[in-house]
């Protein structure tokens, strides 16, 4: 039985690399089968946001890796809800197929390997 990892993004999507490099350890491990889901905290569920225009600072939008994650092979994406209330990130303004949570202490508990940025 493979180990689930849960990889935890806790920066805003641009200028800084560190969410980057989170969101290609995650392909990387659903790409070899491993178990991996995705929980955004703080500016971290900015990474959510329905309809992103980085244009302005010369990078790619997320957005579109995200909502492909599922056929990536990467279990779910998750948000803290209430950063989601913070950042007015609710209903539509979410991209589709993410889940909120309340209890973050409860949904680090269930599983075995937590990656937290470097």
């Amino acid at each position: 039985e493979p180990m689930h990892t849960l990889i935890v993004i806790d920066r805003p999507p641009y200028g800084s690399w560190s969410g980057r490099e989170s969101l290609d350890m995650a392909f990387s491990l659903a790409a070899f089968d491993q178990p991996v889901s995705l929980l955004f905290v703080g500016e971290g569920v900015l990474w959510l946001s329905q309809g992103q225009d980085a244009t302005g600072i010369a990078q790619k939008s997320v957005e579109r890796n995200l909502k492909a994650a599922g056929m990536f092979g990467i279990e779910s994406l998750m948000a803290d809800q209430s950063a989601c209330q913070r950042f007015s990130l609710t209903g539509k303004a979410l991209i589709d197929g993410v889940e909120t949570v309340e209890n973050l202490r409860a949904t680090l508990g269930r599983y075995e390997h937590v990656v937290f940025p470097g």
